[in-house]
């Protein structure tokens, strides 16, 4: 983590109440707790079950983290709900929660202060393209030469079109694509189209669509907010693989966000694919705050599981020993 004070990430599409509505229409009860004090506000976006308290968040979330000032009142205003959770709950769990704009530490920080016993630990990794007021020309010459070779044999097999409203014929040769792909199944498909019209409708969608002897082969769903773009979705048919439909597909949308949108940063959200280091330029952990009540006998055997493991890893660091 990072012991930064202020937020050096902008607010974006995981932070805002319509985010959290939608999935609470997937059926995810919420608990949103909030705290106020001399003109400032805090809330956290959590669910509950069986006194095991969690973010309100799911695998289509980049991160998840608290609504909170980073000043020394957000720290007090955090502390005084993670307080209040001790009468909810035995253990919190808080996670994909980003470390580069300070959250993890405040929340830990928060928690721990409260009385909770907390282990913070990675979780995820998140890759990113700092853009540094490069063109698109400009980026593209430091890609790969085989990224750069593939574009250039393939760019002419396909039409792409990038699209900045929702259309739902678009949709539906998407989701045929994503059905189709090596894919899994989506969890909630109606909620991210939801989100999709929602991003259209504010001007913040970013739709591509690649096709083939006008069959559609690739599509990718991005949004762009406060000079940040955020990869949602791709998926491309397998059976016409040979296209590279999707390589095309994608230096259509960074060309598109980086000289049009004049993005700064670009987020390829979580999990480590290698295929993201060849478009991206930077790596940004995720850590889970896994906070347990010491006070409460149904945290007695994870804290003790906790503390053996980290005994353990603790062994495994120290020098050796020679006897004899």
């Amino acid at each position: 983590m990072t012991g930064a004070q202020g937020r050096a990430s902008v607010p974006g599409p995981f932070d805002r109440t319509e985010w959290f509505a939608l999935l609470a229409q997937t059926g995810l009860l919420p608990l949103v707790v909030t705290a106020s004090d001399s003109g400032e506000t805090a809330a956290l976006a959590l669910t509950e079950s069986g006194g095991r308290i969690a973010g309100l968040r799911n695998w289509y979330s980049f991160i998840w983290r608290a609504a909170a000032p980073a000043s020394p009142a957000g720290d007090r205003l955090l502390e005084a709900m993670a307080r209040s959770l001790r009468h909810r709950g035995w253990r919190v769990t808080l996670e994909p929660v980003p470390g580069e704009d300070g959250a993890a530490d405040q929340l830990a920080r928060a928690f721990c202060a409260a009385g909770w016993t907390v282990q913070v630990e990675p979780c995820d990794t998140n890759h990113v393209l700092p853009v540094r007021g490069r063109s698109f020309a400009e980026y593209w010459q430091t890609r790969p030469g085989a990224l750069r070779t593939t574009l250039k044999r393939k760019a002419g097999k396909v039409a792409v079109e990038v699209l900045t409203r929702f259309d739902p014929a678009v949709w539906a040769e998407y989701e045929a694509i994503y059905a189709a792909s090596w894919k899994p199944a989506e969890d909630y498909p109606a909620m991210l189209r939801s989100f999709a019209e929602a991003e259209g409708a504010a001007g913040r969608l970013r739709m591509g669509i690649a096709r083939a002897d006008g069959m559609a082969v690739a599509a990718q769903v991005w949004t762009v907010e406060n000079s940040v773009a955020y990869i949602h979705k791709l998926a491309h048919l397998e059976s016409h693989k040979q296209l590279s439909a999707g390589t095309t597909l994608s230096a259509a949308l960074f060309r598109h966000v980086i000289d049009i949108d004049q993005t700064a940063l670009i987020d390829f959200g979580t999990g480590d694919q290698s295929y993201k280091a060849d478009w991206m330029e930077a790596v940004r952990p995720r850590y889970r705050i896994d906070c347990l009540d010491p006070r409460q006998p149904r945290a007695w055997a994870p804290l003790a599981k906790r503390n053996l493991a980290n005994l353990r890893g603790l062994a495994k660091l120290a020098p050796a020993r020679s006897h004899g």
